[in-house]
């Protein structure tokens, strides 16, 4: 890479020893010997980070073998160098046309060697010149050039010349203000600028001086006419001397800033020196007297209580301007307002605690009868610490606003704490007080923000906690929700103890899956299945309607839904485990029953059956999906999602020309699939007692579909479902399109318990079925089905394959 050294671009601005000479020599024409090269072949010298003005002297450090073969040629043929700049995206080795064909022709006038085989070169440039053509590369460049003499427009005549020595003047002007505007030393080069009759060498010599890009300044070698590249010259000057008014402005109004802030320093310095010989410094005193006192009525721990006092007395000696004073005063306080002794008393009123539940949510009955659980022992044993319960469901079934609840019946606090996306250990441990801005941890909070050390904390979608580089912000509740380590919580911005032990936690969470065992661990988990359609319509009628219609100014006279237009929104407008679609649909409809009384100008509007697709439009869902006939080798399937159950249309092909092979596509995990070859190994074994050829099995592929491929699916419980599909597509018999099942097979047949029971059912209810399988181990959990549940459908306990195929295929 060639370096420019000691150029006019660097440093504060000088003229050369050439300069001064410009106007006999440069200004005068082209003279010396190039008139002997106006068209002739040349050393060329690349240029990467300069660009050579003519009328110039610049020193330049070689170290590239190319361009030192280069100069010793040009030395040892006493001919000139014709210097130009390499491209933006010059490549290595340089091709021939890599450089700009405008260029600058250039005697050398000093040559040194240096260290490390580098060439340092002193070259005085004369005048423009285009390159015609590459005669050599070998080496080092050869080039056919011509030397460009400076040009007028068409039509130069005498108001032209004083038109141009008009913008040449501007140009020295501009130049002197931006020189002065960037603080340069001028030197003498301004004023034999402004003795300059030569506009076009004028421009050039601004044009090297300016800190601007290499394509600007090429712009103004490749300019041959005069006026233009007067044009380009100006463009450029009037853009670096905004950008050094906006610099200047800006440098001024922080030193007027910085001379602001230290005359109010000195000036605070002052007052205070003042008010202590006047004895009138009390503000700071009665402040550190009221946070003794708060101190001393608190009663903490000796450790705590000495802590405390330590800060309190640094904070009084501290200059109230500093910043480190605002630190310890921001700490203390937060110490002193922390709820240490301040609690509240129970309800023990279990009648009326239920009362409360019950008035607010519909059903839960599991969750309600662990709340009363906990106050009738709390009753029994005043000691009892804190209860830490995870409720777990589908979105949409009341596990925040259950939470809410439960503290109105307990009578203590209530604070929400949202974990969705927290992955910073500080935002529950605290930042430790060394950091800019710390802040102590969102439970130390929550604890503040309830105002005693006994509230009811939710912690919100506990299940979306995430960790990354600034730590485990799950690893951090580990403490938080133990009850046996609890009692000592440590933050890091409090670097004292506080007692959570008799703080309640609730969680709420979609899924257990994503929460890390130790965590789960710690807490008593209570499933939240699915709403059946009476529990949405009893939710709707009690809870959601009256709520709808008082948030948009309606009462029960003004609108009336009846309840069949409330099932006919669950089964045709919403399909969920949840209500909160049903929520939005409610609401929907009183938006435009409030726009039909305002502009109909009517008393009350009624909502049936029938008029439901007035306000919401054509049905979204079915509620007989199963409408159709029977099937061989289609087989619906139970699953249960983090949003509910739903149900599975398995489909087996049985494909000619095969080898045997087992396909299975729908984007399913690693556990469906060895399902899937469970199930197939299951069928082979019974092949005889359905009449199957075994030759079908190393003849023929198997391939498995589960429609909906763009959602991920995985779990063992659709074995039963593989393999009775298999038997359907091998033996030709058709499917029960009104029988749904669920369970996970072995290769002996036997048929595993699964989870979810309830949110299968649910799906199933929606999708019109009438008869489910379930494993005969899942006993337990279709007793705890809701009645209306147990008796919409037929329920099968079913203990192996054999039961499965005779339920299941169409006799």
């Amino acid at each position: 890479m060639n370096d420019l050294k000691n150029s006019t671009n660097s440093g504060d601005i000088e003229t050369t020893a050439y300069e001064e000479s410009a106007v006999s020599s440069v200004g005068a024409g082209v003279g010396g010997g190039l008139s002997e090269i106006k068209k002739n072949i040349v050393a060329m010298l690349s240029l990467r980070n300069a660009v050579f003005f003519p009328g110039r002297i610049y020193q330049i450090d070689i170290s590239t073998e190319r361009d030192i073969l280069a100069v010793q040629y040009s030395v040892d043929n006493k001919t000139p160098l014709f210097v130009a700049t390499q491209k933006e995206n010059a490549s290595e080795p340089l091709l021939p046309d890599d450089c700009h064909s405008i260029g600058v022709i250039a005697e050398i006038t000093d040559r040194i060697n240096i260290q490390g085989g580098s060439v340092r070169v002193v070259v005085k440039t004369e005048a423009r010149a285009v390159k015609l053509d590459t005669i050599s590369t070998d080496g080092f460049g050869k080039v056919a050039v011509q030397v460009l003499q400076d040009r007028h427009c068409d039509g130069y005549d005498a108001n032209v010349a004083a038109e141009n020595l008009k913008r040449k003047n501007v140009a020295v002007k501009g130049f002197e203000k931006y020189v002065t505007l960037m603080n340069q030393r001028v030197a003498s080069l301004t004023g034999k600028l402004a003795k300059l009759q030569d506009a076009g060498l004028v421009a050039d010599i601004i044009a090297d001086n300016l800190p601007i890009g290499l394509e600007a300044k090429q712009s103004v070698l490749n300019a041959i006419v005069v006026e233009e590249r007067l044009e380009i010259l100006l463009m450029s000057l009037y853009g670096e001397i905004e950008i050094a008014e906006t610099q200047r402005d800006i440098e001024e109004k922080l030193h007027k800033k910085l001379n602001k802030n230290q005359k109010e320093y000195f000036l605070r310095e002052q007052i205070k020196v003042i008010q202590t010989e006047l004895g009138d410094d009390t503000e700071l005193e009665t402040e550190v007297m009221e946070m003794k006192k708060k101190l001393a009525s608190l009663k903490l721990p000796k450790a705590i209580n000495v802590k405390l006092e330590r800060e309190i007395d640094r904070y009084s000696r501290m200059n109230a301007s500093s910043a480190e004073s605002a630190v310890i005063r921001s700490y203390v306080s937060l110490i002193l307002d922390l709820p240490w002794k301040k609690t509240t008393k129970d309800n023990e009123d279990i009648v009326k605690a239920e009362s409360i539940l019950e008035g607010d949510h519909y059903g839960l009955e599991k969750v309600k009868e662990r709340i009363l659980e906990y106050l009738a022992v709390r009753q029994l044993n005043k000691k009892m610490k804190g209860q830490i319960i995870c409720l777990v469901g589908p979105p949409g079934v009341g596990k925040t606003s259950i939470g809410k609840s439960i503290a109105k019946a307990l009578g203590r606090n209530y604070t929400r704490m949202s974990l969705g996306g927290v992955r910073d250990e500080a935002e529950i441990r605290g930042h430790r007080r060394t950091y800019i801005g710390a802040i102590p941890g969102r439970i130390i909070s929550c604890i503040k923000d309830a105002g005693t050390r006994n509230p009811l904390i939710l912690l919100d979608e506990i299940d979306k906690l995430a960790g990354d580089f600034r730590g485990d912000p799950a690893g951090a509740l580990l403490e938080v929700l133990d009850s046996e380590q609890n009692k000592d919580f440590t933050d890091h911005y409090l670097e004292i103890p506080f007692d959570l032990s008799d703080v309640i936690f609730i969680a709420t969470a979609n899924t257990l899956s994503t929460i890390p065992r130790p965590l789960l661990d710690r807490m008593e988990v209570i499933e939240i299945s699915g709403y059946t359609e009476d529990e949405k319509l009893n939710i709707a009628a009690k809870y959601l309607v009256p709520k709808k219609l008082a948030e948009h100014g309606l009462s029960a006279s003004t609108c009336t839904i009846s309840d069949t237009a409330i099932k006919e929104i669950i089964r045709g407008y919403t399909r969920e485990s949840g209500v909160r679609n049903l929520e939005r649909k409610i609401a929907d409809i009183c938006r435009k029953a409030a726009v039909r009384i305002v502009k109909e100008d009517i008393r009350s509007v009624k909502v049936a059956e029938r008029s439901v697709s007035k306000y919401l439009g054509k049905k979204k869902y079915r509620f007989d999906i199963v409408a159709g006939e029977d099937q061989v080798g289609v087989v619906t399937g139970l699953a249960w999602t983090s949003v509910g159950g739903e149900t599975l249309s398995i489909e087996v092909n049985i494909l000619d020309g095969g080898s045997g092979k087992l396909k299975i596509t729908g984007q399913v995990g690693d556990v469906m699939k060895e399902s899937a070859e469970a199930a197939l190994s299951f069928v082979r074994t019974i092949s005889k007692d359905y009449k199957i050829d075994e030759k079908l099995y190393t003849s023929k592929d198997v391939h498995i579909h589960i429609p909906e491929g763009a959602i991920p699916k995985d779990g063992p419980s659709a074995g039963i479902t593989m393999a009775t599909a298999i038997v359907s597509a091998f033996s030709g018999i058709k499917v029960s399109r009104f029988v749904a099942m669920t369970g996970e097979v072995t290769l002996r047949g036997r048929v595993l318990p699964i989870g979810g029971l309830k949110e299968k059912a649910l799906a199933a209810l929606r999708a019109g079925i009438k008869t489910v399988l379930y494993p005969i181990e899942n006993q337990s959990d279709f007793e705890e089905l809701p009645e209306e549940l147990r008796t919409a459908m037929e329920f099968v306990p079913v203990k192996n394959m054999k039961q499965v195929l005779k339920l299941a295929l169409v006799k």
